[in-house]
């Protein structure tokens, strides 16, 4: 199976000119289908030990992951953000993850307290895969879910006054794809 490049949004890089034709029914995506779709993407991305797909970004990595069983399985897309926040900034940071919440479809975001006492962030984004999906919605909804991903980080700096590294771009906006 493989994508029209026509059928990806915009993400940044050239559209690429060529016309493939993909399969017109449901599809049951797999890892090589989200490769596909990074590489037309122009993220880079990793293998974990587990095996799972990460693109990684200068504050926060995204994993693109199987999980279940057959027609129970669920492909999840997850960012874990790096950046640390004080225990004591809890309460501002999760007023500002519930109104993201509130206001957007995704990712939700919900926090993780480690040991230390440092709060980390955390958005998700899930579908049910098992029985197939429109291969169409497959790829808007990841590259949707990619972009909601980037805006979140961004949006989280503006809400809590936070400063980005001097080495960021000046939109903000550290692709996967830089070197």
């Amino acid at each position: 199976m493989s994508i029209d490049p026509s059928s990806i949004p915009n993400f940044g890089g050239q559209q690429p000119d060529q016309q493939e034709t993909g399969p017109t029914g449901p599809v049951v995506p797999d890892q090589d289908l989200v490769k596909q779709l990074l590489d037309q993407m122009e993220l880079k991305y990793v293998v974990d030990d587990e095996g799972d797909l990460a693109a990684p970004w200068e504050e926060f990595r995204t994993y693109f992951m199987f999980r279940g069983e057959a027609e129970q399985q669920v492909f999840s897309v997850r960012t874990f953000y790096d950046r640390p926040h004080k225990i004591e900034e809890k309460g501002a940071v999760l007023e500002s993850i519930d109104d993201w919440n509130r206001r957007t479809l995704w990712p939700k975001v919900y926090s993780h307290t480690h040991d230390d006492g440092t709060v980390r962030l955390i958005g998700e984004a899930q579908m049910l895969i098992g029985t197939g999906v429109s291969l169409e919605h497959f790829v808007s909804s990841v590259v949707s879910w990619v972009r909601a991903s980037i805006e979140f980080d961004k949006w989280m700096v503006e809400q809590l006054g936070l400063e980005k590294d001097a080495g960021s771009g000046a939109d903000g906006e550290d692709s996967a794809s830089d070197s």
